[in-house]
């Protein structure tokens, strides 16, 4: 299951670096995960420093 970001997204660019498939990317004010290109690792989850990436 793909993961997603919430509201809660700083827009730091954490997750996007972090991202091993490369499936993240600025949107508007916050950034969002491509869920066809998601493989679930949950790198991004772990990186994020306010918690606004679950498995949607």
């Amino acid at each position: 299951m793909a993961y997603s970001i919430n509201k809660e997204c700083i827009a730091c660019g954490v997750c996007a670096d972090e991202c091993p498939s490369g499936c993240i990317s600025q949107g508007g004010d916050t950034y969002v995960i491509n869920a066809d290109e998601c493989t679930s690792c949950g790198v991004c989850a772990e990186q994020c420093p306010v918690s606004a990436i679950a498995e949607a």
